[in-house]
């Protein structure tokens, strides 16, 4: 015998049917898991894993890195995938959006890969060594700091302040490396300094 169905009920019905397609659909249904897990360990079967730190905010959230290579001599494995480590204790595995993009990140062409020094009166960038740009950046510091140190203020009170140069910390660091880095900086009497997760 069949049931005479109102106009509200059939609509009932049919929204309910199109809430779980739609949870489904989007990875919640118990098929789209069962696929994931088998296609997953296929895709990374053959690469190298990497653990990380997110490059992005102040959160530094731990990722993983898949490298796909052949390992030979002076080959460079190609980094595939990237995903949240589920194994650290900040972000256990998920990602923000900025994140979960990280591969398109690491694929950029415009991407900083060595520094770069352009001298006054040029027009290009010319790569230069970490050595070279790192001896020039300490030479800079240290003969402005020499230039613009400022021992004791106009009452004589020792002050012991380097107001003519700031400092832009990593925000991918974490809190105890974030703190060494203050103490350092704030040791040279610097007090222009801020980290770059506020930018």
């Amino acid at each position: 015998m069949l049931q005479e169905l109102s106009r509200r009920q059939i609509l009932r019905g049919a929204g309910t049917g199109l809430v779980g397609t739609g949870i489904a659909a989007l990875g919640f249904g118990e098929s789209e898991q069962a696929l994931a897990q088998a296609v997953r360990p296929f895709k990374l079967a053959r690469t190298t894993e990497t653990r990380n730190t997110c490059p992005y905010c102040s959160v530094a959230c731990g990722v993983i890195m898949y490298g796909l290579g052949d390992k030979s001599k002076n080959a460079h494995s190609a980094i595939i995938h990237i995903e949240g480590d589920p194994d650290h204790p900040t972000n256990r595995g998920t990602l923000c959006p900025k994140g979960s993009a990280l591969l398109d990140f690491v694929h950029s062409e415009t991407r900083t890969k060595f520094p770069q020094y352009r001298g006054p009166g040029e027009r290009d960038f010319k790569r230069i060594s970490w050595e070279k740009a790192l001896d020039r950046i300490a030479r800079l510091m240290k003969d402005d700091r020499d230039k613009n140190f400022i021992a004791t203020n106009q009452d004589g009170v020792t002050v012991n302040r380097w107001l003519s140069t700031g400092f832009l910390a990593a925000s991918a660091t974490t809190n105890e490396t974030a703190f060494m880095t203050y103490k350092v900086v704030r040791s040279t009497g610097m007090l222009a300094f801020d980290n770059q997760a506020r930018v």
